[in-house]
């Protein structure tokens, strides 16, 4: 592959990656800072802001990745809600079991023993800031598989010309 092509390829990417990765950017830090703002009061801290960035980064690529899937695009010729909650759980479970894994890897690089694995899922795992973060993480992949699936029902770029452009004259209603 020639450096231009895989030049062209890196910015396509880019491109197609870029706004679920702000959307995620701006709704997870969004989560962090009031969370951060709730606990301020007992002078803890959960997390940071750069954990919420990385993981936007990592969750956007992922949706990009899940859209290649042919399964993905099952219910597209149904009703909306189909695809949006047909993908939102999609999205969602995937996280979900990452999520998992990533607990379970920190644990044993830590090092948990593999036999310990079970124990420290029921008694030392935080299930409640866990459940939290998904509950989380399902709404904002709602929202972001309404807007993509209005988005593509409209025709690209309506949606976005209907929120930043310019508003048609309005029209003044007819006396009659």
């Amino acid at each position: 592959m020639s450096a231009s092509r895989a030049i062209g390829f890196v910015v396509k990417e880019f491109r197609e990656a870029l706004l679920p990765i702000l959307f995620f950017f701006v709704t997870f830090n969004l989560v962090e800072l009031t969370t951060q703002l709730i606990l301020a009061q007992y002078l803890a801290r959960l997390g940071n802001f750069m954990v919420a960035t990385t993981t936007a980064l990592v969750v956007g690529k992922a949706v990009l990745v899940a859209d290649a899937l042919p399964f993905l695009r099952r219910f597209d010729a149904k009703p909306m809600i189909w695809p949006i909650l047909f993908k939102t759980v999609v999205y969602w479970a995937v996280v979900f079991v990452a999520r998992l894994l990533e607990e379970l890897a920190e644990y044993w690089l830590g090092g948990g023993a593999f036999d310990g694995t079970w124990n420290h899922i029921v008694a030392e795992f935080s299930w409640h800031r866990f459940a939290a973060i998904q509950i989380w993480i399902f709404v904002l992949f709602l929202v972001y598989t309404l807007i993509t699936e209005l988005n593509a029902r409209l025709g690209g770029g309506v949606l976005a010309g209907m929120v930043f452009g310019r508003s048609p004259a309005r029209l003044s209603p007819s006396r009659g």
